[in-house]
């Protein structure tokens, strides 16, 4: 039995992977879930909602240190570097998770029923962002298009570095930003 929630937490979302990606997300009940993390149906409920949360456990933590990241940052720098900065904090826990990030990718992308949620989430912290940017002084729109262009531009860093996991999350981080800078450049 796990001694403690933390532990608790971390057996009951690896148990739900390793049988999600057994048998696939449909297929399998909260019950054994808990049997395979060796705790009880009751104490899975306590830790998540549904069968779905499980797999979202890191929203949270990332919501959390972006928003300690976020209000670090003195006001006077720009809204991309801004972003910039708060990405590259979060970069040592994208990179510890990447062991439960990779195989959580590959259930969520093999099951239509919890792409509603990774897209929720998504939106979610795109607006804690947007949120963080209108408080800081830019205009709605201005913080709503840096938000969404942030967030894509470490998507895109974080596929290539699943792609080429040798160099590190912050060189793919930081060529990622390179590159929207150039792009952002073009304009006339």
């Amino acid at each position: 039995m796990p001694r403690s929630g933390k532990e608790a937490r971390a057996r009951l979302q690896q148990a739900a992977i390793d049988l999600f990606l057994d048998r696939g997300f449909d297929a399998v009940t909260t019950a054994e879930i808990a049997e395979r993390a060796g705790v009880t149906e009751r104490t899975y409920f306590r830790h998540f909602a549904d069968k779905r949360e499980v797999l979202f456990e890191g929203e949270r933590m990332l919501t959390e240190q972006l928003t300690a990241a976020l209000t670090e940052i003195p006001a006077t720098v720009p809204a991309l570097p801004t972003l910039l900065v708060a990405f590259r904090t979060i970069v040592p826990m994208l990179e510890r998770n990447r062991p439960t990030a990779e195989p959580l990718a590959r259930v969520i992308a093999a099951t239509p029923a919890l792409w509603e949620r990774a897209a929720a989430k998504e939106a979610h912290l795109i607006d804690l962002l947007s949120t963080t940017l209108r408080a800081r002084g830019l205009d709605e729109q201005t913080a709503n298009i840096a938000s969404r262009t942030g967030w894509g531009t470490l998507a895109q860093a974080m596929r290539h570095w699943h792609a080429d996991p040798a160099t590190g999350l912050d060189a793919h981080v930081e060529q990622a930003f390179r590159r929207l800078r150039a792009l952002v450049a073009e304009l006339p």
